[in-house]
């Protein structure tokens, strides 16, 4: 590869942001001078008295699991597997899922009562999607969309890491879930891809990573999740947990936000990508809940209250962010920590 055209590909790595305290900031210094293996990261004891659901945290933990997705420009990639890195991501994690085992243990430990308490929609709903479609502008639209972005952009590819660790039907049926969500096979119809289309009607730069310097915590949180289920094996059950939990309750919330995006006029993109989510998650909900979630059950029955746990937590996290947006809008105010 000539020069030129391998700095053009390492502009498509994402920039390094601004860090938002000293766990972040120090991961940053880092990533942007001493050579992996060397001026070692002393954080851990600071990542342990941090505030597990805060900034500083999720951007120093968004920063290790990015890593293992894209990278940023001017980062060596051996960063990925340095010890001193891999120590201070497993003193995040750890603040992290404390935290959300405590603020899940009074939760269902049975599957089927967790899936049934995300399944059950009040008669009138007060979260992200319904705000969206009965009162959403367009600038409601495009910082949802901004936020979203930290996932959408690569949307699958947490949920991908799972696939390795199950086995024969709940594999099997992992991978046809997965298939689709990238397109069948077809680039222009990956997920990713028609969420780019939706950013372009919205008017928004589909960079990867653009507006991670705008996004909340609570978003950066929800995003760490996922990597976090999916980079470790003792956390299958809860992967699978997120992911059911994802897929069962997308269909009502799309086809509130396709609604949403026709009444904002926010262009044919945008609608569809929100369309194309109510036909295809529709489908995956029974898939998912009679083949992932049953044949990993069927397998391994033990993790029950680990796929239980993955649905409380997803639940958790989604509430954090839809609360804070909301409480921001119905102010007046942008959502977000830059505005667009």
């Amino acid at each position: 590869m000539k020069p030129a055209e391998l700095t053009d590909v390492r502009r498509r790595e994402p920039v390094l942001p601004t860090g938002r305290g000293e766990l972040s900031d120090g991961a940053l210094r880092a990533l942007r001078g001493q050579p992996p293996g060397k001026n070692p990261l002393a954080l851990s004891d600071a990542a342990g008295q941090a505030d597990p659901y805060g900034d500083d945290l999720h951007l120093a933990l968004y920063l290790c699991y990015e890593l293992h997705y894209r990278g940023f420009q001017g980062v060596d990639p051996a960063w990925e597997w340095d010890p001193e890195l891999l120590r201070l991501r497993a003193a995040l994690e750890t603040r992290f899922l404390d935290a959300l085992r405590a603020d899940t243990e009074d939760c269902p430990r049975s599957a089927d009562d967790a899936f049934d308490g995300v399944l059950a929609e009040p008669v009138h709903g007060t979260g992200l999607s319904h705000f969206l479609k009965e009162e959403g502008e367009v600038w409601h639209l495009r910082e949802y969309a901004a936020q979203r972005s930290l996932y959408h952009l690569k949307e699958a590819d947490p949920h991908a890491w799972v696939i390795p660790r199950l086995r024969g039907r709940a594999k099997a049926a992992m991978v046809a879930v997965e298939f689709d969500e990238y397109g069948g096979g077809h680039a222009e119809r990956m997920h990713s891809r028609l969420f780019a289309d939706l950013m372009t009607d919205l008017g928004l730069d589909t960079t990867y990573g653009q507006y991670l310097d705008a996004s909340t915590g609570e978003m950066l949180a929800v995003v760490n999740l996922m990597s976090m289920f999916g980079l470790h094996r003792s956390l299958r059950g809860a992967l699978v947990g997120h992911f059911a939990a994802v897929e069962v309750t997308s269909s009502p919330a799309s086809r509130r936000l396709a609604d949403a995006m026709r009444r904002a006029d926010a262009g044919e993109a945008a609608v569809h990508f929100y369309a194309e989510h109510v036909e295809a998650d529709a489908v995956h909900e029974q898939v998912v809940r009679r083949d992932v979630v049953g044949g990993l059950l069927d397998d391994e029955p033990w993790l029950e209250p680990d796929v239980a746990f993955g649905v409380a937590a997803t639940d958790l996290l989604d509430t954090r962010i839809g609360d804070r947006t909301l409480a921001a809008w119905r102010d007046g105010r942008s959502s977000l920590r830059v505005p667009l």
